[in-house]
């Protein structure tokens, strides 16, 4: 069924989406944005039993097509869920939208909606109708509605159900013509013709002229692989020009980064809320009637022992889902989109707190091993007593 969500116009905006600018040397393009939301749903998820329970509106597992993505290896490559059409009202257009759904095997459900712009925009009218969409929370909420129906669906496929309080935002411009305007433009590379200027207000949404640092800053990394094709990445979205229609490999590395950035990103925020509870758990058991026991870490050490072996396990099983095993173009693209989104600082963080877990692990199984010595100690004192005192009764 087709659904309508209007989406106002930006006030500051002069001209309606799909109306001709002023700039007559302007690139005109075609393209579409696609938005992203990723959850994560749970401990992991069978993607063979999803399959079952979604039938028919499952589309297989897709991996990158090109023929460098040999240099990526890909264990258990995503389950794609068609989840309908929609229609999405930006500004005076009215443009189609697609929703689908990506499920990843380590608990991780990505939305993507996919809004056709109008067809032959000049660059400032593409440029409106991407921060038209930016702008608005009102796309996410067809995958709000979305969300529930599907969890339901394949509740008996996840492991450990649960939805993480934190979700992960991306969005990507997709280009896939684009007309240059002036006769510099059409004698350079894709790569060329982009201007920083043009750049930083699709991808970023800032109009003002910014300081060249600035902008290195903000779109640190650009790609091209031919003279025709260009991928600009930045923290929040990314420009994907591609005049192959079939060709999505650059949005795929894309998204299976913001998938592993956000479960590195949950794990984080599940260990900063153990870490507390561990401390006010270890103060209680050394509060207890009889302080010395050797058992009153039993529970705490059990504990600790599982949760950091879970982590750990699902850590890899996360970071070893893509590998990279040579440097081609798009294994430089994921790369460099595990730089933008500091994925090495979420691990460094991540190992820190696990190592705070094995450090306290080791001080309490050490404290719980003194208090037995110690109690060995005591009953042989009490067995040396106690034959002392029949050696003297006995006399």
């Amino acid at each position: 069924m087709t659904r309508t969500l209007a989406i106002e116009p930006v006030e500051s905006r002069s001209k309606d989406i799909g109306e001709t600018g002023s700039g007559g040397d302007e690139p005109r393009v075609d393209g579409a944005a696609i938005i992203y939301r990723l959850y994560d749903v749970g401990y992991a998820i069978s993607l063979e039993d999803a399959s079952a329970l979604l039938g028919e509106q499952t589309r297989g597992r897709v991996r990158p097509l090109r023929v460098e993505a040999r240099a990526i290896q890909i264990r258990n490559p995503p389950l794609v869920v068609a989840l309908g059409d929609h229609e999405v009202v930006v500004g005076a257009s009215r443009c189609s939208a697609t929703l689908t759904a990506r499920l990843f095997d380590f608990g991780v459900c990505s939305f993507q909606l996919r809004v056709d712009a109008p067809a032959g925009l000049a660059w400032s009218e593409f440029t409106a109708f991407a921060n038209a969409l930016a702008e608005s929370s009102r796309p996410a909420s067809i995958i709000d509605v979305e969300l529930p129906a599907l969890l339901s669906r394949i509740r008996g496929a996840i492991e450990r159900p649960a939805l993480a309080p934190i979700s992960e935002d991306y969005r990507i411009y997709r280009i896939g013509r684009i007309t240059a305007g002036s006769a510099t433009e059409q004698r350079t590379t894709m790569a060329e013709s982009q201007t920083d200027e043009r750049l930083v207000a699709l991808l970023v949404g800032e109009h003002r002229r910014l300081a060249t640092t600035a902008r290195r800053e903000l779109i640190p990394y650009r790609f091209s692989y031919y003279d025709d094709d260009l991928a600009v990445l930045s923290w929040e979205s990314a420009l994907v020009i591609e005049p192959r229609v079939d060709d999505h490999d650059i949005e795929y590395v894309l998204e299976f980064a913001n998938a592993q950035l956000l479960e590195l990103r949950v794990f984080d925020l599940q260990l900063d809320e153990e870490l507390p509870a561990l401390y006010d758990r270890v103060e209680a058991a050394r509060a207890r009637s009889w302080p010395r026991s050797s058992g009153r870490f039993r529970g705490v050490l059990s504990d600790l022992q599982t949760r950091v072996a879970d982590v750990t396990e699902t850590v890899e099983r996360v970071e070893n889902a893509l590998k990279v095993t040579n440097d081609v173009y798009l294994a430089r693209v994921y790369t460099a989109a595990l730089d933008l989104f500091r994925e090495q600082a979420w691990r460094r963080g991540i190992d820190r707190k696990l190592a705070i877990l094995r450090e306290t692990y080791a001080m309490l199984n050490g404290e719980a091993q003194a208090a037995r010595m110690e109690l060995l100690e005591i009953a042989v004192i009490v067995l040396i007593l106690a034959e002392l005192v029949l050696g003297i009764v006995r006399r």
